[in-house]
């Protein structure tokens, strides 16, 4: 597997951070530094910077809570959202006769991850339900309970073959003139080594027929880079970036993919509206590109407070009606007074368990400000458990936003890829469930030391909704997140 409203309560703006350039998204590590090198873009968007749109930035105080609402039941495996919820999609047009709550609309929500090695290969089924007015509340079974509008469906049956392993999805729906409704469908997995293997594709909302299409390549983009979320990009502002109306990205932990998120502007398909042929390596614009850890060890070229067991899940490019924009990533974020790769100390969250067999390999073990922990951080620890990967010593739910306008100065050249920062974090913990259940404790820890919080965002553009998946909510299943953005 892998965010409000001030005017609300006291409470709920003391959890506000807001920042004019440089957020505290996380413990402050080591400015950008120029003299680190990514490679350039492939391509370059000739972009009047004229057209970017007036009308400023969505600050903080502009998301106000509204409450969360269950999933429904079907099934065992795979038609469960159980230990699913991988990728997320509002559509506009579902549900008719929804609007009767004050919630018209849908969201197509993936099912139960494939698993490996034969024992899941039909996983992340798709199932369309409805929106129930939302309710704040601190137990999960005090929400209200979503519908289907339609069952489960293998919308990939036959694609993305062997893309099993810890899977990675994104939906989003979209209605174009030339191709009518489709859901945009992108797909990879935790480890990539196969790079003659495509990432994106797309389907028909009818579940009952999905007729996939695709499978297509982002440009030359690392397949770590694009395919663990899809946003749409609001026609006011794809001008701006070369024509494209949607953009790939995905943040792969262990700065993998770059450290901090990564955003591409893509087209699937031709001039007459029909796909991209099947394998095809689509034209795509970088709009956000950090430097990733294999070409620059240290932390250079980052998101300002970037640490490797980061999670960005979800994005979003936000529109209101009086013209304010921004695009928004949510996630669970790192802001530890240390992090580490290996596993989680037996002994407490503040102490650090780095896997012994790879000393010597990379830094194993950082401090908040980047720098190597000490030597006493590198011993070992018995009796720790088997789930091995990025730890921390503290997360938080987040979201962060960043100026849509630094975007296009990316695609016209004017910044480059890495240097766009976000200009505010808001902490979601309040808000949050927390894993009341207690599942899976031993896989993603708990109390301040709990990663895989928050995962797929979604926008209801029209009724300036956001809606958050918040995974391990409800037992196994995640719960759905609303907030108004005024």
């Amino acid at each position: 597997m892998k965010a409000y409203g001030i005017a609300v309560t006291a409470a709920l703006a003391a959890t506000l951070i807001v920042c004019n350039r440089t957020p505290p998204v996380g413990p402050s590590t080591p400015q950008p530094d120029a003299a680190a090198e990514v490679p350039p873009a492939e391509h370059t968007a000739d972009v009047p910077l004229a057209k970017i749109p007036p009308g400023g930035v969505i600050l903080p105080d502009s998301f106000v809570y509204l409450g969360a609402f269950r999933l429904p039941d079907d099934d065992g495996r795979p038609r469960t959202f159980e230990y699913g919820g991988s990728a997320m999609t509002f559509r506009p047009d579902g549900d008719p006769g929804g609007e009767a709550d004050g919630y018209s609309g849908s969201l197509l929500i993936a099912g139960h991850d494939r698993l490996p090695y034969g024992e899941l290969p039909d996983g992340n089924q798709v199932a369309e339900v409805s929106i129930p007015a939302p309710v704040v509340a601190s137990d999960p079974a005090a929400l209200p309970q979503a519908e289907f509008v339609q069952p489960f469906s293998e919308v990939a049956r036959g694609a993305f073959v062997g893309l099993d392993e810890l899977p990675r999805m994104a939906m989003q729906y979209h209605d174009d003139p030339l191709t009518g409704p489709k859901v945009h469908l992108a797909w990879g997995q935790h480890f990539q080594t196969d790079t003659a293997q495509a990432s994106h594709a797309w389907f028909d909302p009818d579940l009952s027929s999905p007729d996939l299409q695709g499978e297509w390549f982002i440009d030359q983009a690392s397949l770590y880079s694009v395919n663990g979320y899809l946003l749409e990009i609001p026609p006011e502002w794809a001008g701006a970036v070369g024509g494209m109306p949607l953009a790939s990205g995905r943040f792969r932990d262990g700065g993998w993919s770059g450290m901090g998120p990564s955003l591409y502007a893509y087209l699937p398909w031709q001039a007459d509206g029909t796909p991209a042929q099947n394998g095809a390596r689509l034209s795509a614009q970088v709009l956000l590109q950090y430097a990733n850890s294999e070409d620059n060890p240290d932390i250079q070229q980052a998101m300002v407070g970037y640490q490797h067991p980061d999670e960005w899940e979800g994005a979003v490019w936000l529109t209101t009606s009086d013209g304010r924009a921004a695009v928004l990533f949510a996630g669970t974020k790192s802001v530890g007074d240390k992090y580490w790769y290996g596993f989680r100390h037996p002994d407490g969250p503040g102490l650090a368990c780095v896997e012994q067999e790879m000393l010597g390999q990379f830094t194993l073990c950082r401090l908040a400000d980047g720098s190597p922990c000490p030597e006493s951080d590198l011993a070992p620890c018995p009796g720790h458990s088997d789930f091995r990967g990025w730890w921390s010593t503290a997360w938080e739910g987040q979201f962060i936003l960043y100026d849509p306008a630094d975007l296009v100065r990316v695609a016209a050249g004017e910044l480059s890829a890495w240097e766009p920062q976000p200009y505010a974090s808001v902490s979601l913990d309040s808000f949050l469930l927390h894993n009341p259940a207690g599942i899976e404790t031993d896989m993603i820890g708990e109390g301040p030391q709990r990663r895989y919080q928050v995962g797929e965002v979604s926008y209801d553009r029209a009724g300036q909704r956001l809606f958050v998946l918040e995974w391990f909510a409800d037992g196994a299943k995640p719960v759905v997140h609303v907030w108004q953005v005024r």
